[in-house]
């Protein structure tokens, strides 16, 4: 009696709740006992004791669970839709709406939530991102790439999409960065060197004339001599190649300065210009300087 007295007379609707239950066995019409389980709640949990139905004039609610000791009554959102009917929730109240009332369109539903054992659940694994993550809806316009693309000091695009996803800058926009632009100035700054255009007729008509020279190494593997450096000189006439191995790069000028002095006297010609912009940047500045003394009084030097 006194359990009765302190129920609620007020349903409350419940989309955790599995199904419909109440304390209050006056509320419940077509009454029949029996032996439904146990049910846990606040206070601790009791025994399901029987059944029956609860009529509030057009909607039926049948199969409440008579719980003794629950001390409010509720109803379960998702044993009212088992019976093809649908709950609305709105701001100012709850409409239930029978199993012909159709939808008319999905424009204006923002969120499905899946029922799965009687309850309805989100998953906000897939809902909430973490932390440092943005979600990247909107496209950047290709005037925005290219701005952008220009303050961060020609930033690649999948950096910049990093720095968003991360929220690294401040101000920088939450949207993704396409890369469908050319930046001229981005190309240039990565070329090494500016392109020369091919000359139709060649400007050297003797052998000897220009020698092209080039020294690299060291080398990842020695020659069968143990020697580590090569230098390579190249008659730009008859594109004859010849190489030296050396073993330290000071050796250079001495072997240069045998070479040319050999090569003159064999052919009889002189040899003009000497190409040798990667040549001077391997060669020991004291040594390299040695061999200007030896062969600048004949020779020119291409830069």
């Amino acid at each position: 009696g006194s359990s009765q007295n302190n129920i609620d007379d007020k349903g409350y609707w419940d989309s955790g709740c599995s199904r419909h239950m109440t304390g209050n066995i006056s509320y419940l019409s077509n009454f029949k006992p029996f032996d439904g389980g146990y049910v846990s709640f606040g206070q601790g949990g009791c025994k399901i004791t029987g059944k029956g139905t609860i009529k509030t004039g057009k909607l039926e609610f049948e199969n409440v669970y008579f719980v003794k000791d629950l001390k409010y009554n509720l109803f379960s959102v998702s044993q009212i839709c088992d019976n093809k009917n649908s709950v609305l929730f709105t701001y100012s109240e709850c409409i239930v709406l029978g199993r012909n009332f159709k939808q008319i369109d999905d424009t204006n539903i923002l969120l499905r939530t899946p029922k799965q054992h009687n309850m309805y659940s989100i998953d906000l694994n897939n809902i909430v991102p973490h932390k440092d993550l943005t979600c990247l809806v909107a496209k950047a316009s290709a005037d925005e790439c290219i701005l952008w693309h220009r303050r961060l000091g020609h930033l690649n695009v999948k950096t910049m999409n990093k720095l968003v996803r991360h929220n690294l800058v401040r101000g920088l926009p939450t949207k993704s960065f396409d890369n469908d632009h050319t930046c001229t100035a981005r190309r240039k700054g990565k070329q090494h060197k500016a392109s020369c255009k091919s000359k139709l007729v060649n400007s050297v008509t003797k052998p000897l004339h220009t020698l092209h020279m080039d020294l690299f190494g060291p080398t990842s593997v020695s020659s069968i001599s143990h020697k580590w450096y090569c230098l390579v000189v190249t008659d730009d006439f008859s594109r004859f190649t010849w190489t030296f191995f050396l073993r330290t790069k000071d050796e250079t000028s001495d072997i240069l300065k045998k070479f040319i002095t050999e090569i003159e006297n064999l052919k009889d010609y002189k040899v003009k210009i000497i190409s040798r912009k990667p040549l001077s940047y391997n060669l020991p500045p004291t040594n390299f300087s040695k061999l200007l003394i030896n062969l600048l009084s004949f020779k020119k030097f291409s830069i």
